[in-house]
């Protein structure tokens, strides 16, 4: 298995919206909406947090996994100063638990120790990838109503 990282382009937005709905499915299950309602509000929270990101991000990577050279997620990262910070990691579910986000993370983890900075993340505490990254070194370092923060330093 290799994987590999290009920066997103306009060509990949239909790609960008399958990955973002696939983190909304279990909730979308749950509405008494129609199909086109669905639709319709999966295109608008997209494009809310694709404006979002954008925005308050701009110099951020913004970049499609690669599995054997097919496209299977989005893996959003802002680099400063300060820290890194992990903006988004989603990886198809038919393409989860097969080492792909534990692979990204741990190159990122890697450069964050290279560059002497910690790595973070925004995570709902409902959201199963919290185990991932706690088996990876993270840790809950902030709390904010659903959300937890969680941060990698290397050990010293």
């Amino acid at each position: 298995m290799t994987i590999t990282l290009r920066d997103a382009t306009a060509e990949d937005e239909g790609f960008l919206r399958q990955v973002y709905a696939c983190t909304r499915a279990e909730e979308m299950a749950l509405v008494p909406w129609t199909d086109e309602q669905r639709e319709a509000f999966l295109r608008f929270q997209f494009d809310a947090q694709d404006s979002y990101y954008r925005s308050q991000f701009p110099e951020a990577a913004y970049q499609i996994i690669l599995k054997d050279g097919a496209p299977v997620g989005r893996l959003y990262v802002y680099r400063n100063s300060t820290d890194m910070r992990i903006l988004d990691i989603t990886i198809l579910p038919e393409h989860r638990a097969a080492g792909v986000g534990t692979s990204l993370i741990r190159d990122l983890q890697a450069e964050a120790e290279e560059s002497n900075q910690p790595l973070n993340i925004w995570v709902e505490n409902f959201n199963r990838s919290q185990s991932l990254f706690k088996r990876l070194g993270f840790l809950i370092v902030q709390e904010e109503g659903y959300n937890n923060l969680l941060e990698y330093r290397a050990e010293t």
